[in-house]
């Protein structure tokens, strides 16, 4: 006899064929596989400015994680070479000026690269929403979507172990959710910010210590 079908895996199976029959190159299917088992690619972008209808991506770095451990070992980093020119204010808190990044990987295949590395492992970064609006926005010319894997907000999951230390009267004080206050109250190592291999080990590091904690 056949095991009954939840309604959450039903809806999840028709999700997935339903991205896959309107998928705009069948090259990525791969990233509709089965997961392998307790991995993740902890990823992050640096960019022009924090417009995610104008501004660009300029480097892009990913790290894998696997169970308890971050691989630094199996890392992408790549330069980006952006259409407009970079602005001044983005080289100050980047620190990558124009001819640095001229010689940059295309975006498209920046973005096939960054494809294939991740696979179909989820995603792990802190406020990972805005990289991902810029990642898929670049992306929709080649998909039509954008990265369908599951995703690990750092900062949500740093804001639950918070709340579960408090005593319930006080569960609705807010909490810093600042990167540099999170790694310090979590006592892990703050390397430079505004580098994108640096915030991706940095937000790797943090989800493995808060996966600790959250199941203690």
């Amino acid at each position: 006899m056949m095991a009954a079908v939840s309604p959450a895996d039903w809806y999840a199976y028709l999700k997935r064929e339903w991205l896959l029959f309107h998928l705009g190159d069948t090259r990525f299917r791969f990233m509709w596989d089965a997961p392998p088992d307790n991995e993740w690619v902890a990823l992050d972008c640096e960019t022009t400015g924090l417009n995610v209808r104008s501004d660009e991506i300029i480097a892009i770095a990913a790290v894998r994680i696997i169970g308890n451990r971050v691989m630094t070992s199996e890392r992408l980093e790549l330069l980006v070479r952006p259409e407009k020119r970079v602005s001044a204010e983005s080289v100050r808190i980047h620190q990558l000026r124009e001819q640095d990044v001229a010689e940059g990987t295309k975006p498209e295949a920046a973005l096939i690269q960054l494809m294939h590395f991740i696979g179909a492992r989820p995603l792990v970064g802190y406020y990972l929403e805005f990289d991902l609006a810029m990642i898929d926005r670049a992306l929709f010319p080649l998909l039509g979507m954008g990265l369908p894997q599951g995703r690990n907000e750092v900062s949500a999951m740093y804001y639950d172990y918070k709340v579960k230390q408090l005593p319930r009267h006080l569960r609705d004080q807010p909490i810093d959710l600042r990167f540099a206050s999170l790694m310090k109250d979590l006592d892990m190592p703050l390397r430079n910010a505004h580098d994108a291999l640096n915030d991706a080990v940095m937000a790797a590091l943090a989800f493995v210590k808060l996966r600790q904690l959250l199941a203690a």
